[in-house]
């Protein structure tokens, strides 16, 4: 029984031993003629390790590309980047000094998405490879993220994306902590997103390419498209990006093969219309517009075959490559023009809603959307009829507007209790200053009025909206080591948009600064009856404030204890900071103590 025992660990031994070295192998080789798992059986992508490996061997033939690890992720392997370079160099700072652009590609966000994986791999040897190609790239870099979403790519499985025509295993949605990295880019609760927030930061891209696989209706297309949305952006590139860059890439695409149509953003089917995405900053394309960088998310079609999918997004990375290599130094000189009109802008907006009156027109080619009896329930369920192919106008919604804009201060200070903020803040490139001294400072401030807080938990957080504010104007001491961040920065759109609550991806509404939304300090009614009442007797003003109080709320009316909290709320008790956003405002030129 004992030797038994230990044959059959000896055995799990010798198998463990056998998979690190098939690690070991993904990890360190890749085939000689660098064709990947794809190539061999087009039903099939990349592992993590394999896609790595396939980089690592590329990076060791060829000097025209270098792979860089950067931090970690939070599956406690590192965050790789891919750098094809044509004059071997791989110095952000360096290639901005020569005048080079960069486009940045972004893959495995969703593991279970991962055309852009085995596209990447490819479209890199593929350049590599062939020397016309690669003077493609004599003005421009490329970046690559070969695999974002490392601890779900870990976790392969083959039944998570239910309604996907392939490939036949893949990664899961989430990260190793369950997140949606695509809601992470603020926020930053992964390892991943910090990690990637200081890539971004460090080489600022021109253009940014997410890729990704659609879910949703049943068309022809096997490739769709969200670009940054145009309003948003300075009017020189949102002209470039409307006028010029986006009929490149829908006519290179349909030479290609590869017709494109704007992503199928429906409230039913496509029949009654389609609309622009709204990219909040919370996902990667309006992350990547706060700097001013043109961010696509092409999205294949779920239910097109693997093959097909790979092969559009090689296509459209292709289309965007050859995009730069002829107008690449016109965007650059759009995106700069672009960067100074944010820097000197007063007035910013916040928030933006459709423009239901702003209709155009797609010509889009689907399938008819018909009903019949569910199997399952008997009821109608919607099917779209391949035998019914059709061609014709739809409505396209892609315009909108501003629904809250602020005017941005001269600077924002806040306490060094919130580190977390400022850690963000300097990993996407803002300066931040520090008090020299406690100092008294004449801000503007804002006292939380209302808001509305979800139900349920949204990627971690109870996220805040329809955030109302009112403003005061304080003294307020603050103290050495205190940040003051001025707003004349490349950088004010992600400065303001992440610092006034009221937008809807601040730092208030991610709950970094929930602290303040609960009272600490409170009172005994026996106790403050007396009190209450020489308040009352000393301030007519409130007494009257309170008598109309309770005509307008009968259930006011009928409460002590909230008529005794009316009373405190406007007593010298009240703590003064509750409800009162801790970054103040400064409005007015002073003479601020600044570390030199």
């Amino acid at each position: 029984m004992v030797y038994r025992v230990f044959f059959i660990a000896f055995l799990f031994l010798l198998n463990g031993l056998s998979l690190f070295a098939q690690k070991t192998n993904a990890m360190t080789s890749a085939s000689p003629d660098f064709k990947i798992p794809f190539e061999l059986n087009s039903n099939e992508t990349a592992t993590y390790l394999e896609a790595i490996a396939h980089y690592k061997t590329l990076a060791q033939k060829f000097p025209q590309l270098e792979l860089k690890s950067y931090g970690q992720t939070d599956s406690g392997f590192p965050l790789h980047l891919a750098i094809l370079s044509k004059d071997r160099d791989f110095s952000a700072q360096s290639i901005k000094n020569k005048g080079k652009g960069i486009l940045m590609i972004n893959n495995a966000i969703h593991p279970g998405e991962p055309c852009g994986v085995d596209a990447s791999m490819m479209l890199v040897r593929d350049y590599l490879m062939d020397q016309q190609k690669m003077d493609l790239l004599e003005d421009y870099v490329i970046i690559i993220i070969p695999f974002y979403n490392i601890g779900g790519g870990l976790n392969r499985n083959s039944g998570t994306r239910a309604n996907q025509n392939g490939p036949v295993s893949y990664g899961f949605r989430g990260n190793a902590r369950n997140l949606d990295l695509n809601r992470d880019f603020i926020k930053c609760d992964s390892r991943n997103a910090q990690t990637f927030n200081q890539i971004f930061g460090e080489w600022q891209p021109d253009v940014f390419i997410d890729n990704h696989t659609s879910n949703g209706a049943d068309y022809q297309y096997t490739m769709t498209l969200i670009p940054t949305q145009h309003n948003k952006l300075a009017p020189k590139l949102a002209e470039v990006l409307q006028q010029d860059l986006l009929p490149s890439l829908y006519k290179s695409m349909a030479k290609d093969g590869w017709e494109m149509t704007p992503y199928v953003y429906a409230q039913d089917t496509p029949d009654g219309g389609i609309a622009g995405f709204l990219d909040h900053p919370r996902y990667s394309s309006g992350y990547a517009s706060l700097f001013n960088t043109l961010s696509f998310m092409p999205e294949t079609h779920m239910l097109k075959p693997f093959k097909d999918r790979v092969a559009s997004t090689y296509a459209f990375m292709d289309a965007m490559i050859q995009y730069l290599d002829k107008n690449g130094k016109g965007l650059q000189q759009a995106r700069q023009a672009a960067i100074v009109h944010q820097q000197s802008k007063k007035v910013f907006d916040l928030n933006w809603t459709i423009d239901m009156e702003a209709v155009d027109s797609v010509l889009f080619k689907g399938y008819e959307a018909k009903y019949k009896a569910s199997a399952v329930s008997g009821l109608d369920r919607l099917y779209y009829d391949r035998d019914a192919p059709y061609e014709k106008n739809i409505p396209f919604f892609n315009t909108y507007k501003s629904i809250l804009s602020v005017e941005k201060p001269i600077a924002y200070i806040l306490p060094q209790a919130y580190g977390e903020v400022i850690e963000r803040m300097k990993w996407n490139g803002v300066r931040v200053e520090k008090l020299a001294k406690d100092q008294e400072v004449n801000a503007e401030f804002y006292r939380i009025k209302n808001y509305k807080t979800g139900e349920s938990p949204y990627e971690g957080h109870y996220l805040h909206s329809q955030v109302e504010v009112e403003k005061e104007n304080l003294q307020w001491l603050y103290h050495e080591g205190d940040y003051v961040i001025f707003v004349d920065q490349a950088v004010n759109r992600y400065i303001v948009e992440t610092l006034e609550p009221q937008a809807p991806d601040s730092w208030f509404a991610w709950n970094f600064f929930d602290g303040i939304l609960a009272q600490k300090e409170y009172f005994s009614s026996y106790v403050f009856e007396d009190l209450a009442s020489q308040y009352l007797a000393e301030d007519p003003e409130l007494r009257k404030a309170l008598e109309a109080k309770k005509l307008e709320d009968p259930k006011f009316a009928e409460s002590a204890r909230a008529q005794l909290n009316f009373v405190y709320q406007h007593s010298p008790h009240y703590e003064p900071t509750h409800r009162l956003y801790p970054v103040g405002r400064i409005v007015a030129e002073q003479d601020l103590k600044l570390r030199r």
